[in-house]
């Protein structure tokens, strides 16, 4: 039964049980097509930006998602908390947990490294980064979606891959091991201004694996919405509930790659590739 709806039209708040971050990430995520536009603005700022939503202000992440302050305090009720400080505190909490174990993963690391060596912390810093990024992933991919996407991509006849900027070396090494595995694909990507007249091949018995990160690369976006309207099945890579090529996928991944100074390696997000890549070649075998 839908939930009933207020004089201005918002859906009334449905009280619920959120104690923790990954819940309450999940009940936005069940409710996003529901969410009114305004409520659905902070909901993709806060999964988005959970860090400024644990330390700001009602006012500051307001101006920051684009929305009148009202609007954080009606998301909060929205999603049964009493106010805005009762649905901050479990945004903190996520963050004191993160890191407490994130600091005790940099000291174990850094131990035996010179203080002195400004280019060993660099090198310390980055392969911390890329173990957040593995094990975060670990966590937010399940058996049952890769699985899942693996046959999507085992049932094309040829897969497409698109991406671009930043994105673009994931779907290039995955091109180069579909090719050592001898399954049929196209990078769809290049720099010779060809991608659309290659995707004009594509149809509902192909499949295409699409990557892209904020911010979404337009033409990528722009690309799958046109394979999508031609049937042709999508999975991609991105990193929010909230990413527009999330929306159009038969199966998506949402992969979040830790920084280091403001620097994100593609670490957890190679490693998805290459292990989806050697499914794909099982489940051709299998099949």
């Amino acid at each position: 039964m839908p939930s009933p709806t207020n004089q201005s039209g918002d859906l009334q708040p449905a009280r619920a049980a959120l104690t923790g971050y990954q819940p309450l990430k999940e009940e936005i995520v069940r409710r996003q097509k529901t969410l009114p536009k305004r409520l659905l603005q902070i909901a993709a700022f806060a999964l988005d930006r959970p860090d400024e939503v644990a330390f700001g202000t009602v006012s500051s992440i307001a101006k920051h998602a684009g929305v009148p302050p009202s609007a954080i305090i009606r998301f909060a009720q929205h999603f049964g908390f009493d106010g805005f400080v009762e649905m901050q505190r479990l945004f903190r909490d996520r963050m004191r947990e993160r890191n407490s174990e994130y600091e005790e993963r940099l000291q174990s690391l850094s131990r035996g490294v010179d203080p002195t060596d400004d280019a060993g912390k660099t090198l310390e810093g980055f392969f911390a980064a890329g173990r957040r990024s593995m094990e975060s992933a670990l966590q937010s991919v399940s058996h049952e979606v890769f699985s899942a996407a693996a046959s999507v991509l085992a049932d094309g006849e040829t897969i497409y891959l698109l991406a671009r900027r930043r994105s673009f070396p994931i779907v290039s090494y995955m091109a180069y091991s579909f090719g050592k595995l001898g399954l049929r694909c196209e990078l769809a990507s290049s720099p010779m201004g060809v991608d659309s007249d290659l995707l004009q091949f594509a149809g509902p018995n192909d499949a295409a694996l699409v990557v892209s990160f904020s911010p979404y690369a337009s033409e990528t976006v722009a690309q799958a919405r046109a394979l999508r309207e031609r049937g042709v099945p999508l999975v991609s890579v991105t990193d929010s509930p909230f990413s527009p090529i999330a929306a159009i996928s038969n199966v998506w991944f949402e992969v979040v790659e830790a920084d280091y100074g403001g620097f994100r390696p593609l670490s957890a997000s190679m490693v998805l590739a290459l292990a989806l890549c050697v499914a794909v070649a099982e489940k051709k075998q299998w099949d």
